[in-house]
């Protein structure tokens, strides 16, 4: 069902767009909320709006409506088949999740996860934050790609939220800080890698260890492929680091073809 239309406060045009995390909308089932969740992006200064396989296709003239004026944000809005694909870019990610999760991840609420973006997000670290299909929210595939997860304390007997209310929390959250950068900024040398760049790091070395016959029994194969991820994740590797751990791989690659 569509979301009511009433407005409070005025739009003047589709300015005040400032730089900010990516919204991540994974298989998003109606337009009407894809454009309730444009409007929530453009009432607090973002536009990088990024579909996953919505249900109906995309473009798709039923989200104008219920986006009242934020057509700016439907015009940029980029489609991509996978989460993967839609996040590669970027250097730093959140998952907006109700569900409690059997990995180990930093938990944020909306403010606290504001706070995280903003810390890392700058002219060369690009963020962002991925929401669920609305009727079943994300899958651990998702999930296993964030840097950390975003909880809303709300009233544990009615804590569900529309899509496009979830998407408002995290933005406005976002907006209340303004335009400066926090003082607490992680000083480093080298920047941070994408999640591409991450994600193909882990790959190969989960192929690796599969390979010396770490992933064992079969099994459990996926839960410490999974547990292995989290490690890496939480670290928030530098692309320095990055590339030093793929010469550790090919080191220990290289002297276990010597040996044999």
């Amino acid at each position: 069902m569509a979301e009511s239309d009433e407005s409070i406060g005025e739009n003047k045009g589709a300015g005040g767009v400032q730089p900010g995390p990516a919204i991540i909308l994974v298989e998003p089932q109606l337009a009407d909320n894809i454009g309730s969740v444009a409007r929530a992006m453009l009432n607090n200064g973002l536009d990088d709006l990024r579909l996953v396989a919505p249900r109906d296709g995309w473009p798709n003239p039923d989200a104008e409506p219920m986006a009242s004026g934020a057509t700016l944000v439907l015009e940029k809005a980029q489609l991509f088949e996978t989460t993967r694909e839609a996040v590669a870019d970027l250097n730093f990610v959140m998952a907006a999740t109700a569900r409690e999760r059997d990995m180990s991840k930093r938990a944020y609420t909306p403010k606290g996860s504001a706070i995280a973006l903003k810390l890392r997000h700058a002219p060369d670290r690009k963020t962002g934050v991925i929401f669920g299909p609305e009727r079943s929210g994300l899958v651990n595939e998702d999930v296993i790609l964030a840097d950390g997860i975003i909880h809303v304390p709300l009233n544990p007997e009615f804590s569900s939220l529309n899509l496009s209310q979830a998407v408002l929390l995290v933005a406005y959250e976002w907006y209340q800080l303004g335009v400066e950068m926090p003082t607490m900024r992680t000083v480093t040398q080298s920047p941070a890698p994408s999640i591409e760049a991450r994600e193909y790091f882990l790959d190969r070395l989960d192929k690796e260890l599969d390979a010396a016959g770490f992933l064992f029994p079969p099994e459990l194969a996926p839960t410490i492929s999974k547990n292995i991820r989290n490690v890496f994740t939480r670290a928030e590797l530098s692309d320095q680091e990055l590339r030093t751990l793929h010469g550790v791989v090919t080191a220990l690659l290289k002297h276990q073809s010597d040996d044999g």
